[in-house]
């Protein structure tokens, strides 16, 4: 099976997860974006990928949950 990554994006003032090169869906925090992700990532596992997920750190003046 081959290698499945997603990335938890700024998009503007929003946040997107970044999966075969596009941004699908937009949402209100990084915490929303985190959660989407992750319920991608796990159904690929189920089909057998290797899964990549990557979050930033908290940007300056930022919350904790990035909203």
């Amino acid at each position: 099976m081959g290698l499945a990554q997603y990335a938890v994006v700024p998009v503007q003032d929003e946040w997107g997860v970044l999966h075969d090169g596009d941004v699908r869906s937009r949402y209100a925090t990084k915490e929303a974006a985190f959660e989407s992700a992750v319920a991608a990532a796990s159904l690929s596992l189920r089909q057998g990928h290797e899964v990549h997920v990557s979050v930033p750190g908290r940007g300056a003046g930022e919350s904790a949950l990035g909203s």
